[in-house]
C-alpha cells in the first residue's frame, strides 16, 4: 500500500521560508518522478514542482521558479520542497504525489497515481 505524508507546512509572514517533506512508503521510491501540487479551496489542484526519479530533472511552475527548490533523498524515502520569499498567494494546501516510473510527465496531474493528504500552508500579508 502506497503512503505519501507531507509535513512542514504552517502560518508564516510573508518573506519568511518553510519546507515541506513527503515520505513515502510502499513503493520503490526511487524510480518514480515525485511532484508538489497546491489547492485552494473551489480551485484546481495546480502544478508547482517536480523532479525526475534521478534527480536529474526539474520543473517549476513560473509563479515560484527562482523562490521554491525542490530536491529528494532517495536514501530516506523523501521529497522535499524549499520555499523561500513566500508570498500570500501561495496559501495553498499543498500536496506531493507520486508521478510516473522512470518516466517524466512532470505538470500532468492525471500522471500521479498515488497522493498525500496535503499539508496547509498559510502566508499572512
Amino acid at each position: 500500500q502506497v503512503q505519501l505524508v507531507e509535513s512542514g507546512g504552517g502560518l508564516v509572514q510573508a518573506g519568511d521560508s518553510l519546507r515541506l517533506s513527503c515520505a513515502a512508503s510502499g513503493l520503490t521510491f526511487s524510480s518514480f518522478s515525485m511532484g508538489w501540487f497546491r489547492q485552494v479551496p473551489g480551485k484546481e489542484r495546480d502544478f508547482v514542482a517536480a523532479i525526475s526519479w534521478s534527480g536529474g530533472r526539474v520543473d517549476y511552475a513560473d509563479s515560484v521558479k527562482g523562490r521554491f527548490t525542490i530536491s529528494r533523498d532517495n536514501a530516506k524515502n523523501t521529497v522535499y520542497l524549499q520555499m523561500n520569499s513566500l508570498k500570500p498567494d501561495d496559501t495553498a494546501v499543498y500536496y506531493c504525489g507520486a508521478g510516473v516510473k522512470l518516466g517524466w510527465l512532470p505538470r500532468l496531474l492525471q500522471a500521479y497515481a498515488h497522493w498525500g493528504q496535503g499539508t496547509q500552508v498559510t502566508v499572512s500579508s
